[in-house]
């Protein structure tokens, strides 16, 4: 039987309950786990879904929280990626079958069989559902632990091992390179990311936004050119003129308009989840040979990756540092979209 340890939690018991302290167990370190004290977390959109269950029925007790960073306390003995003192960080799974074809070619977010992502997902060890990083600590298999450069703002980056990834993964499977013309739609969480990352990869971006009052922000994060999406004019002067666009927008929106900015075999990939299907005519895709994707996440090795280029052009995620005692009311911030851009929590006041 796999011993057990119980740690202080923030999560709900309903999808209309509001989040509170709990207490939940956690596996003690096997050999080859590695346990973490998490110092921070991200508060992720998805976070919100899935505590009120707004993507399908939730399991609960939900302990949300998948943008986790943090240092390591303890190892298996067999583990040998990691020590105790390293910072490391957990991103969207803490598992997967690591026998298909789409976890062979580093693709665990596409497991075959089931990816275990952080939180809400089987628990194979405990039983149960995995409870995420609104918590004192967690125990990851090492495989799934991400390095972490000291040399970063560790609260700014604990988004990254989301938002991050979410939009340096299409970006990267679409090869967006030096000289490409990028247009990034929505400044929000995943958006305001993109940008810095395209830019980093020396793209000329472009940010579509349906506020005027976002065009100052949009260039202080780096976007070469803003557009009010809105005004057909000023869209109309970059039809057929993309080579690749971001969209980011979770909401009702005219993709049709998007995909007409690009260039011939142009790609335009979703990131963000609207909450009703989007009308696509047939020859916006046609006319131009262009494409139209989506992308979850990324894999292990991607992320990692992402972490390393972010490290090294020194990106990180615009961040409001909260206490855990104010979730609920970041919550209901987030759903009126007031913060720039992404909270993160600071694990020492769960302590409080």
């Amino acid at each position: 039987m796999t011993e057990v340890t119980n740690v202080k939690a923030y999560g709900n018991e309903a999808a209309d309950a509001p989040l509170k302290g709990l207490n939940i167990n956690r596996r003690k370190p096997t050999p080859h786990d590695v346990e973490i004290d998490i110092l921070f977390c991200g508060i992720c959109h998805s976070d919100l879904h899935t505590a009120r269950s707004e993507w399908g029925p939730t399991q609960y007790p939900c302990v949300p929280g998948h943008e986790i960073v943090g240092k390591v306390t303890a190892v298996g003995n067999h583990v040998d990626k990691f020590k105790v003192g390293d910072t490391v960080g957990v991103g969207c799974m803490v598992d997967s079958c690591r026998e298909c074809q789409y976890c062979k070619e580093h693709k665990e977010q596409y497991c075959e069989r089931g990816t275990i992502f952080t939180y809400g997902a089987p628990d194979k060890h405990l039983g149960g559902y995995t409870f995420g990083g609104y918590s004192e600590r967690i125990v990851v298999d090492e495989n799934y632990v991400l390095s972490i450069s000291g040399k970063v703002d560790l609260a700014a980056t604990a988004p990254l091992l989301c938002a991050g990834i979410t939009t340096y993964s299409p970006m990267r499977h679409f090869r967006v390179s030096p000289g490409q013309n990028v247009g990034v739609v929505g400044i929000g969480g995943l958006g305001h990311v993109a940008i810095k990352i395209a830019k980093a990869m020396g793209a000329h971006v472009t940010a579509f936004t349906t506020s005027e009052s976002k065009f100052e922000e949009a260039r202080r994060l780096g976007a070469d050119e803003t557009v009010l999406s809105k005004d057909p004019e000023q869209m109309a002067k970059y039809a057929g003129k993309l080579h690749f666009i971001l969209d980011a927008v979770s909401a009702k929106h005219d993709i049709n308009a998007y995909l007409n900015l690009l260039r011939v075999d142009g790609s335009l990939v979703l990131v963000g989840v609207p909450p009703e299907p989007l009308p696509v005519a047939a020859f916006s895709l046609i006319g131009g040979s262009r494409s139209l994707a989506g992308s979850l996440i990324g894999g292990i090795k991607e992320t990692q990756e992402m972490l390393d280029f972010c490290a090294e052009h020194n990106i990180t995620a615009d961040i409001e540092m909260i206490d855990i005692q104010t979730i609920n009311e970041a919550y209901d911030r987030l759903v009126n979209g007031d913060v720039k851009y992404r909270f993160v929590i600071d694990m020492a006041s769960l302590k409080k």
